[in-house]
């Protein structure tokens, strides 16, 4: 094989502003690292141009450069202080096991195995991508290696030392390919200097002085790229390429990431400050040892302030929060009395429905199911509720007039129901006169007279509206009405809805006192009687109303009194579904039925009522609740007397109750009213505090819940 040597004379020409070694070095690494690279590739193209002409592959001429089996590398080992790099630490696993770095046989044509340092694997692996081709050039940009002192070792001791500690800075450059050596760097080879220690990444400007020609520096590197590994970071070679080459490559600079490298591990992120250390560090003076005395100390000078702030809050609200409404609360012990006495065997009919009851006391007592039934002519009460309801009438008075009109004398001469008979047209008749015509004889014709009348229409739909209305806002919820008469069978109703109709009509002055005559006489028509034979029966009934036909039997509604303790007490009661055995044509023997039956009623209601003290004088019934534990108790003025038969229960409560009950209240101020649970015209007595009411205390505000 023939020797060639690079001509300087070329390289000078290829690159006129070649400077000496130590002169880039001294403008900056930059400079230095470009000059370097551009020399050294001129002289690996002289190299490969050589190759070409002898025939021999550049690899070859390398591969027998760097067998690690040459007698010299073998003879010369060296020395920890001449392989230690100054920067590094002195166990560096390189320097004391090179037989891990050691090369293959083929590495100058396996660039893969160069080294056994994992950061050199990439670099490994993209110089086998680009291998170069028969001109000896390459398609990447290089970046000059950082100068250093060829050495004769470098074939046996890879200059990986830097990389295995990830002291030395990466390369962060293009793999360098396989160039061929130099016959000449061949055989002079192993005429280097071995003593000398290899010098670490930029110690080239110590070396190259400024008076070394470049050419000298170039042979120098071709030198230590034959005598070394191809992968370390101090002597690699670099691939000449044209100006032109180097401005279109892109720049393939590969980044490596110390997180990437095997057995990196993530750096933990210390812990947060306590509040604690963060203070010992703005005042300068260390925390003392944490022992569980000093942290629950800790804790309660770190949150009591807290915990008092939050419950001077709630004090203050619970002071200004309003306090809860005071209310009158009955005691179990006053809620009910039974009056003494034998109890009362009320003598109730065999079949229908019943019920009788004493204004101002309660219901004596219910017979048979309260089941919707017709009422037949018990109906004319709702309808004579309806008109007073609209126009009250006092005792007497005769109120507005009302006309007959032709449909009322028509009906007139019906004879399969009662009717007023005689009438003429265009007659005025008073609405007391009407309403007696209307009660006692029990007029159909004249109950529709005046249903259209009140409304002003052509037929009775529209009152009979009225009426359902009314039984509705007076409780009466099964009952319905289909006609003002009660002559149709669907108006139903029940006993007991029925005395919820008697007690409220029984407030008209006027009502009580047509119902109560047996007979009266009406201009114009002459006199009528009334079908209610108990009204002379002397028990003191004082109406209220007959009704039979086929369908509905006999019904009554009657009102009676009693006297007792010197007042008058209002009894009331119906019977209704009662059916005497046929023939009992339109009803009239079920009439006679109803009434036998009623007056054994009326009768024992009579004997039987009698009075008794509910409550007496001063006795406590119950007390004012402030709503937060204080109670004020409350006592009768007066007796509570009730009127009942014996064995009679009657309910108590409390009525108008909530007055006079702010606090500070004097003792035996009245609060409202104990009362029968009767209705409207109960029986009652007044109640009054037997204390003063006092405002809740300041503890029981602060402590007060909900």
């Amino acid at each position: 094989m023939g020797d060639r040597t690079p001509d300087t004379d070329v390289l000078d020409q290829d690159d006129p502003s070649a400077k000496p070694r130590g002169a880039e070095h001294g403008s900056g690494a930059e400079s230095a690292e470009k000059d370097s690279g551009e020399a050294s590739g001129e002289a690996t193209a002289a190299e490969a141009e050589s190759a070409e002409e002898s025939g021999t592959p550049v690899a070859e001429e390398k591969s027998a450069t760097q067998d690690p089996e040459s007698p010299e590398a073998a003879e010369e080992p060296r020395t920890p202080e001449e392989t230690q790099d100054p920067d590094q630490p002195e166990d560096t696993p390189a320097a004391t096991a090179p037989e891990a770095a050691e090369p293959d046989d083929n590495a100058a044509g396996e660039p893969d195995d160069e080294a056994a340092d994992p950061v050199a694997e990439p670099e490994a692996t993209e110089q086998s991508e680009e291998e170069p081709g028969p001109t000896g050039t390459t398609g990447t940009e290089p970046e000059p290696p950082e100068a250093t002192e060829p050495d004769d070792n470098a074939a046996s001791e890879p200059d990986d030392e830097g990389d295995t500690h990830g002291e030395a800075p990466v390369q962060e450059t293009d793999p360098l390919p396989d160039e061929a050596p130099d016959a000449e760097a061949d055989d002079t080879a192993p005429e280097q200097d071995t003593d000398a220690p290899a010098k670490d990444n930029g110690s080239t400007s110590d070396t190259t002085t400024a008076d070394e020609p470049e050419e000298a520096a170039a042979a120098k590197e071709s030198e230590g790229d034959a005598a070394g590994p191809q992968g370390s970071e101090s002597t690699r070679t670099l691939a000449l390429r044209s100006p032109e080459a180097a401005a279109v490559e892109p720049d393939r600079t590969l980044a490596i990431s110390v997180d990437d490298l095997p057995g990196a591990e993530p750096e933990e992120a210390p812990p947060a400050a306590s509040p604690i250390d963060l203070l010992a560090q703005l005042t300068n003076t260390p925390p003392p040892p944490a022992t569980p005395l000093r942290t629950t100390l800790r804790r309660i000078k770190i949150w009591s302030p807290l915990v008092a702030l939050v419950a001077l809050v709630l004090l203050v609200v619970q002071f200004l929060r309003p306090l809860p409404e005071p209310t009158l609360a009955l005691d179990a012990s006053a809620s009910s009395f039974t009056i003494g006495g034998e109890a009362f065997t009320m003598p109730w009919p065999e079949e229908g429905q019943a019920a009788v009851t004493v204004v101002g006391s309660g219901s004596i007592g219910t017979f048979g199911e309260q089941k919707s039934v017709p009422t037949a002519s018990v109906a004319k009460i709702m309808t004579a509720y309806v008109l007073l309801h609209e126009r009250p009438l006092k005792r007497d008075e005769p109120g507005p007039s009302v006309t007959v009109d032709a449909r009322t004398v028509e009906e007139g001469k019906s004879k399969d129901e009662s009717r007023i008979e005689g009438l003429r047209v265009g007659q005025t008749f008073s609405l007391q006169d009407m309403l007696k015509m209307l009660m006692i004889p029990s007029g159909n014709n004249v109950a529709r007279l005046l249903a259209r009348w009140d409304t002003k229409s052509e037929d009775e739909t529209a009152f009979v509206r009225k009426m359902n209305a009314a039984a509705k806002s007076l409780g009466m919820t099964n009952t319905k009405y289909t006609d003002p008469s009660g002559l149709d069978k669907g108006t139903v109703s029940t006993a007991v809805d029925q005395l919820k109709l008697a007690e409220a009509v029984m407030k008209f002055e006027s009502f009580r006192a047509v119902v109560a005559m047996p007979n009266a006489d009406i201009p114009d028509v002459g006199r009528i009687y009334n079908n209610n034979d108990l009204l002379v029966a002397g028990l003191s009934v004082r109406g209220i109303k007959t009704g039979s036909n086929t369908a509905a039997g006999g019904t009554l509604s009657w009102a009676a009194y009693r006297t007792v303790d010197g007042e008058d007490r209002l009894i009331l009661g119906t019977m209704m579904d009662q059916h005497a055995p046929p023939p009992d044509p339109n009803g009239g023997t079920s009439l006679k039925l109803v009434l036998d039956n009623s007056e054994k009623v009326v009768k024992a209601v009579r004997d039987a009522l009698t009075s008794a003290t509910a409550v007496k004088k001063g006795q406590v019934v119950g007390h004012v609740d402030d709503g937060l534990g204080g109670r004020t108790p409350v006592v009768a003025t007066q007796d509570l007397k009730v009127v009942g038969v014996p064995g009679q229960k009657l309910k108590l409560a409390f009525r108008d109750g909530g007055e006079n009950l702010a606090s500070g209240t004097k003792a035996g101020t009245v609060v409202g009213k104990l009362a029968v649970d009767a209705g409207a015209g109960a029986q009652s007595v007044p109640v009054a505090l037997q204390s003063e009411l006092r405002e809740p205390s300041l503890g029981t505000k602060l402590t007060r819940l909900g």
